[in-house]
């Protein structure tokens, strides 16, 4: 039976603890002085909060890669006689290996043809947040990727810093979502911000869709 608030009561939670576990529940634990309904409590905000944040990470992820992928487009157009940006791209091994990991899952191990979108569609967040790092600066921030951020510093160097390090957040808190691990004691407020900060790098539009669709607002604002 559930308690007036919408939580179980307390014996039943005592019941829970050994199926769930305590090295599951120990943050919570820590967090909430012992006491285990309290620590069901906050695990169950937890859940939702890890939820919001797979909503707005999944907006932001979707708007960033379309916007670098509009610009690389445009690069290899310019520099490469219209070849797709996949094909002539340099990247590290690991961003190799992802590329080709993603076109592998895009045709079906060869058995469709490719379609550029689909392998968009199958790169991860993480792919597109190395590929704003310094170690790009020359080969694609400066002559290319630079523009998938309109608003952002004027100064190319610090906006390419203001873009990764807000990636590298956003990235991290999504994988920690994903996986089911703490983030109650984690600043959700100011991963808000990056998310909503790199929308708006991008456009005024992509800024209002993210801000009006959210969740994580009154997520935060109900935290036990």
């Amino acid at each position: 039976m559930s308690t007036a608030s919408g939580h179980l009561g307390p014996d039943l939670y005592v019941d829970l603890l050994p199926l769930v576990t305590s090295e599951r529940l120990g943050s919570y634990l820590r967090a909430s002085g012992g006491d285990v309904t309290d620590a069901f409590v906050l695990y169950e905000w937890n859940m939702r909060a890890a939820a919001s944040v797979m909503e707005l990470t999944s907006m932001v992820e979707v708007l960033v890669r379309n916007a670098l992928d509009r610009e690389l487009r445009d690069w290899a157009h310019r520099r490469h006689g219209g070849a797709t940006w996949l094909d002539v791209v340099q990247l590290d091994r690991q961003g190799l290996a992802d590329l080709q990991k993603a076109r592998d899952r895009a045709t079906r191990q060869g058995r469709r043809p490719e379609v550029h979108g689909r392998v968009i569609a199958e790169l991860p967040l993480g792919f597109w947040r190395y590929l704003v790092e310094s170690r790009y600066l020359t080969a694609f921030w400066i002559p290319a990727t630079h523009r998938a951020f309109p608003a952002g510093n004027p100064d190319l160097r610090s906006r390419q810093k203001d873009v990764a390090f807000r990636m590298q957040q956003l990235n991290f808190i999504r994988n920690r979502a994903a996986h089911h691990e703490p983030i109650h004691s984690r600043d959700l407020g100011r991963d808000l911000q990056s998310a909503l900060d790199l929308a708006g790098w991008i456009s005024p539009a992509a800024v209002s869709w993210v801000a009006a669709t959210t969740s994580l607002p009154s997520i935060i604002s109900s935290r036990p």
